[in-house]
């Protein structure tokens, strides 16, 4: 069957049929730990009841009807997805945050949800000022102009011309990004922490310094919360830490738990930018997206998910910091990278200790040559870490 499959992605090296919470099941019945949650998508876990209760539910209510009517399902989750990258209660008055309220534009996935907020970034400024700044190591998306705004160059060559109108600093460097701001450039996009490019943290005082620059150059500060958000790092969106505010985030993955779902968040002055005609999708927004979605978000809010992944995630580093051949671990919340030492590794990569462990039961992935990401479900367990990181010394050993 897999024969008949574009090989963009290659074989795969394991057919799943089941999950249930933390754990995945192969054909023959063989149990694997999910510490890659499909990539920071399912927090939740497999299998989650009231998710499921939701889908078949509303799949028998009303799948489809358009953006050119409204649904039920849409009112509840716009007010979450405000508040919570507002940091006020849900449901609140205005005066309950200092922050300018938001206006959401759904999209099926991040890349899209990159791509609306490029289009709204130019559609804010008009012609001449529509450079975007990103950084080396990020990752936006595979469509052409997230690719443009992705720093790996090596991922740019086989597909240039790319969109023009991009360019790329160093992470974490202030002065760099001060250095390429002309006035040409009408946003900054950044992650709060790059995960396909190693699981790296922007620092608090980075973020801070690049929100002031863009007040005073009176550009658009764009936060890609796609891997990071609703919880994942222990703040609902990373740039939280920072305590800066965002002109717009983008997000996707744990917002549905697993069903293809993103968004953009835009302050009502940004947003405003957008006419109707200008943006649009036939799926995006669908009842069927958004009812997973309210049943997903206040599920994270009942257990407090970004306390259950501070916890749970500085259980886990120390954990793996105690591991022989593991020299640093990094990242923030339950998105985390364990760097391997040279003698670990020998003659191997982290994607082959990656696949080592995939053959003992451990879905892990070498997010680079040298570290292997860590990004489990919250409802994790400590025994099932325990147990992830006995599998891990072995795979190293």
């Amino acid at each position: 069957m897999t024969a008949a499959l574009v090989n963009n992605y290659g074989p795969p090296p394991v057919t799943f049929v089941k999950g249930q919470g933390a754990e995945l099941f192969d054909e023959s019945g063989k149990r694997y730990l999910d510490f890659l949650c499909g990539l920071a998508v399912t927090s939740l876990g497999h299998a989650d009841p009231d998710v499921t209760k939701t889908l078949t539910t509303q799949a028998d209510t009303l799948i489809h009807t358009s953006n050119l009517f409204g649904n039920e399902p849409t009112s509840d989750v716009v007010t979450i997805i405000d508040s919570l990258i507002r940091g006020m209660p849900i449901g609140g008055e205005a005066g309950d945050a200092s922050s300018e309220p938001g206006r959401v534009l759904f999209q099926n996935s991040g890349a899209e949800a990159i791509e609306a907020a490029i289009k709204l970034v130019r559609r804010y400024h008009g012609h001449g000022k529509h450079k975007i700044i990103s950084a080396y190591g990020s990752f936006h998306g595979r469509t052409m102009a997230a690719l443009a705004a992705t720093g790996q160059p090596e991922k740019h060559e086989p597909f240039q011309p790319l969109p023009e109108g991009f360019a790329h600093v160093a992470f974490n460097d202030v002065d760099a990004l001060e250095a390429a701001l002309d006035p040409s450039v009408g946003a900054v996009l950044l992650e709060s922490v790059q995960g396909e490019g190693g699981v790296n943290p922007a620092s608090d005082d980075y973020l801070r310094a690049v929100r002031e620059l863009c007040d005073e150059r009176g550009i658009l500060l764009v936060f890609d919360e796609i891997q990071t958000g609703f919880g994942r790092t222990g703040k609902w969106f990373g740039f939280q830490h920072a305590g800066v505010t965002p002109d717009i985030v983008t997000m996707a993955k744990a917002m549905g738990n697993g069903f293809p779902v993103g968004a953009l968040w835009a302050t009502a002055t940004v947003a405003a930018a957008f006419q109707p005609g200008d943006h649009g999708s036939t799926f995006a927004g669908q009842p069927l997206a958004l009812a997973v979605v309210r049943t997903v978000l206040n599920k994270l809010m009942a257990m407090n998910a970004p306390e259950v992944a501070q916890t749970k995630g500085a259980a886990l580093s120390e954990m793996l910091q105690g591991v022989d051949g593991v020299s640093e671990v990094r990242g923030k919340g339950l998105l985390l990278a364990a760097e391997l030492t040279a003698d670990a590794l020998g003659e191997r990569t982290a994607k082959d200790v990656a696949k080592t462990c995939l053959e003992m039961g451990l879905v892990v992935n070498g997010v680079t040559q040298t570290a292997l990401r860590l990004a489990p479900p919250f409802i994790v367990t400590t025994e099932q870490c325990q147990e992830a990181v006995d599998m891990l010394k072995k795979a190293l050993g």
